[in-house]
């Protein structure tokens, strides 16, 4: 059975957004910042190959990918130097993506409640939403971390976290997300899920998820969503 936000005699009641990817482009930064890093241990990737491989990772299940698959010896502290050096690169390269502040507004106008979800610290976020701007839009207490709860995507208890918060059940909650990893955990969650991606790539398909090609598309379907439920939006 569809999550209830999403069917016609269901209730829409919370939206969560991933960060990275959705709100914030900072996927394309944070990867090559690894690839410096990782190249000076030994570890030969290019910049653009780094981005397809470590997009949406979680430090720690990077660590261990890394240390399993490439031979490499990190170091125990490594995810928390590349955290602190990612919260420093943040506060002068973050930026939105196209679109993602008109949209929140879009969806605050709506009266829809919204929180965040991400692998990303909450000191790193904070350092991106005071970058771009997208502080004005989110509230402190709406942002909730993965990585601080030791829970990284695709365990879904960073967006059972955001649903309890707000007390909603997690069927009535949509996430928008951009990554596999970070759909997987909205499914496990029991939560739909938009995947925002273009069209034309390839993406896995099951009940509760929907696909947009451009953020701008989000609030459109949010709307149909709520006219199929009988409100006037």
């Amino acid at each position: 059975m569809l999550p209830a936000s999403i069917r016609p005699d269901g209730q829409l009641q919370l939206i969560i957004f991933d960060c990275d990817g959705v709100l914030i482009d900072s996927e394309g930064p944070s990867c090559r910042m690894l690839a410096r890093e990782l190249r000076k241990v030994g570890l030969e990737i290019s910049d653009e190959d780094a981005v397809d491989r470590f997009a949406g990772k979680a430090l720690t299940a990077l660590k261990e990918e890394l240390e399993d698959q490439a031979g490499l010896k990190l170091g125990r502290d490594w995810p928390t130097q590349m955290q602190h050096a990612l919260v420093e690169l943040m506060r002068s390269e973050a930026e939105t993506i196209e679109g993602s502040a008109a949209m929140l507004r879009e969806i605050r106008e709506l009266r829809i409640p919204y929180r965040i979800g991400s692998n990303s610290s909450k000191l790193e976020m904070d350092a991106k939403f005071s970058r771009t701007g997208l502080d004005a839009l989110i509230a402190p207490d709406c942002i909730h971390s993965a990585r601080d709860m030791g829970k990284p995507k695709p365990d879904p208890a960073v967006y059972l976290s955001a649903a309890q918060a707000a007390g909603v059940a997690p069927g009535n909650c949509l996430v928008l997300e951009d990554t596999e990893t970070g759909a997987g955990a909205a499914r496990a969650a029991g939560m739909a899920c938009v995947l925002l991606r273009p069209l034309d790539l390839p993406a896995t398909s099951w009940p509760g998820l929907l696909r947009v090609g451009h953020l701008t598309e989000f609030t459109a379907l949010v709307k149909r969503i709520l006219r199929s439920q009988g409100h006037a939006a």
